[in-house]
């Protein structure tokens, strides 16, 4: 039986170098004030702090499968990877330019001594009044010649304000249940669908179980009309556990959803539940409760810390493969 580890992790803010020849003008406007001071140096520090995290997933062999958000471009992405490559590793990247105001993007990286990937890639801007936050899809092939479709979730945040930025986030998870239904109209209902992502909203929010169909319930999932999707992050949440700190309350915006394709007793991929987790190593927080330790940027003096990582905490799932 072959296993696959999968893991997200938001970022946070990984930019490319203070003033990158390859930025777009209006991308430079923007970011001006934000990247002061994130020379190459405070870059490779960044990298260095998040490559020691990555190589310890999947004990210390890295992941077979990482997706990262809040990444500014291609460039940024192959830093980190060279810095992650390791052993029989032989990571490549699939990802594609959005259109966020900040520049940031969602991506994933993949094993290609044990993966291929098909050119069917898709991606969704979630539009306020400009472009915002993405849905990404793509499909990858094991060695085994059987196909898992991935789709990572940038959703938008909260910073407008929990209740007044809810809409757009219902809009995303109506969006992902729509791909849903699509998908296995095309593909068959018991395709294998690995969902994943910073929604901003937490597994009980009505953006997560009214729009994008998400539960708690396996014979929900299993038997139900719509596309209903898994959520593996519940067990975590009964733990008390988060992947984000707000007010010094654990909040577990990032998640792992899946279709009934993985869940049915027949199916090719098995979930191997109960190793879904939260991926702490020590010196990954700060305080009592467990809070991100942040890598903030030169231009936030007050909170700079090149010690940090991310103000998000990576995640990780298996699944199994007959």
């Amino acid at each position: 039986m072959k296993s696959h580890y999968i893991s997200w992790w938001n970022v946070e803010n990984l930019f490319d170098e203070e003033h990158a020849a390859e930025r777009p003008e209006w991308l430079q406007k923007n970011l001006n004030q934000e990247l002061k001071g994130w020379n190459n140096e405070v870059l490779n520090k960044k990298l260095d702090q998040l490559s020691s995290v990555i190589k310890k997933f999947n004990n210390s062999e890295g992941p077979d499968i990482l997706g990262i958000c809040e990444v500014e471009n291609k460039i940024v992405i192959q830093k980190l990877i060279e810095k992650i490559q390791f052993g029989n590793r032989n990571y490549a990247l699939v990802h594609e330019e959005m259109n966020d105001q900040r520049g940031i993007d969602i991506a994933f990286i993949y094993d290609q001594n044990k993966y291929s990937i098909t050119d069917k890639i898709f991606s969704y801007q979630v539009l306020k009044r400009t472009a915002t936050r993405d849905i990404f899809q793509f499909e990858i092939i094991t060695q085994s010649g059987n196909s898992i479709i991935l789709i990572g979730n940038h959703w938008p945040a909260r910073s407008a304000g929990k209740y007044e930025s809810e809409p757009y986030r219902m809009m995303a998870g109506e969006t992902l249940s729509y791909w849903l239904k699509r998908i296995q109209e095309v593909k068959g209902a018991d395709v294998p669908i690995a969902v994943m992502g910073d929604f901003n909203d937490t597994p009980y929010d009505r953006s997560l179980t009214e729009y994008a169909l998400s539960t708690h319930s396996k014979n929900k999932v299993i038997y139900g009309r719509n596309p209903y999707l898994y959520n593996l992050m519940w067990e975590i949440l009964g733990k008390r556990e988060g992947t984000y700190s707000f007010d010094s309350e654990p909040q577990c915006l990032d998640q792992f959803l899946v279709s009934k394709g993985i869940l049915k007793q027949n199916g090719i991929f098995k979930l191997d539940q109960e190793r879904t987790k939260i991926e702490l190593y020590d010196g990954m927080w700060t305080g009592r409760d467990k809070k991100p330790l942040r890598y903030s940027r030169p231009s936030i003096k007050s909170e700079y810390n090149p010690n940090g990582y991310s103000d998000h905490f990576p995640i990780s799932m298996i699944l199994n493969e007959k």
